[in-house]
């Protein structure tokens, strides 16, 4: 597990080259907002929050399982634990950023890698409605 990358993924950089090449700019990995965010629009208080599939629970549902459990044939109780907690956490920060007025976007990994442009789209859509001046 200490291998495995919270910072650069691909999908992440995907995300970041499209946003950077549109004209967008933005933080990385903002410690100044819960949860640390991997993209933040500071200016319109929007967190990005990229999700990898398998750690942040949605890996079943790609795989097409029933359920979280159905993905860990040895060791069950403790993987299913871990991710739920997981969860739980991103719930947490995602509350706690919003309370704090933040406009949080979660985004899947598989979402990144299957419709890249809907992402991009779902993004700045936001980013261009909280940007605009209101009168």
């Amino acid at each position: 597990m200490s291998r495995v990358r919270s910072k650069d993924t691909r999908p992440e950089l995907l995300v970041r080259r499209r946003l950077w090449a549109a004209g967008y700019r933005y933080r990385l990995h903002y410690k100044f907002a819960k949860g640390r965010p991997d993209i933040v629009f500071i200016g319109v208080k929007i967190a990005v929050f990229i999700d990898g599939d398998f750690w942040h629970g949605n890996a079943w549902r790609v795989r097409e399982k029933a359920s979280l459990a159905d993905l860990f044939p040895t060791n069950t109780d403790w993987w299913v634990a871990k991710l739920e907690r997981n969860m739980e956490r991103d719930r947490e920060v995602s509350a706690g950023l919003e309370q704090d007025g933040w406009t949080v976007i979660r985004v899947w990994e598989s979402e990144i890698l299957s419709d890249l442009d809907a992402v991009i789209d779902r993004i700045t859509t936001l980013v261009d409605r909280l940007r605009a001046p209101t009168s």
